[in-house]
């Protein structure tokens, strides 16, 4: 277990943690999953899923959930128009990736990226979506603990 790694964005955290990964003798090509502990409604199969759709596949990939809402783009707090969903989807964790090319582009993308695939896009990939669903949310605002206990009864 690796205890001190945070780091002052996400970008820094996983940094660090990748490094610290190496430091104990972990290689280039082998692969890593970078998860959001607030995504705490993940499940093996989903996992398993990513791993069996990326592990042959040098440009890795992340679990997303294909836009079903209809999106809007704001000016001033109105809608002025609607943008087309039909490509769009929601990212999700974990993504998994190659540690050695995730380092290299976290270290070129710095602190902007918001996520592991956004360095890797920003480094020339084209991670692999691969379903998640849309009970591998992000538990981010109090309402949302509801919402995920209802999930884990349903499972239960």
């Amino acid at each position: 277990v690796i205890a001190d790694c945070g780091g002052d964005t996400r970008a820094a955290s996983v940094l660090n943690g990748l490094n610290q990964l190496v430091e104990m003798g972990a290689q280039p090509a082998d692969w890593v999953l970078v998860h959001d502990a607030a995504r705490c409604l993940v499940t093996t199969a989903q996992i398993d899923a990513l791993i069996d759709a990326c592990h042959y596949d040098k440009a890795g990939g992340l679990l997303a959930h294909k836009l079903a809402d209809t999106l809007k783009r704001e000016q001033n707090g109105r809608s002025v128009t609607t943008i087309d969903r039909s490509d769009k989807w929601l990212a999700q964790t974990p993504q998994m990736f190659p540690i050695g090319a995730l380092i290299e582009a976290l270290n070129k993308a710095g602190d902007q990226v918001t996520d592991e695939a956004g360095a890797m896009e920003a480094a020339g990939f084209k991670p692999r979506l691969v379903e998640g669903g849309a009970q591998n949310f992000k538990v981010t605002y109090p309402e949302d603990f509801a919402l995920a206990e209802a999930v884990l009864r349903s499972r239960a």
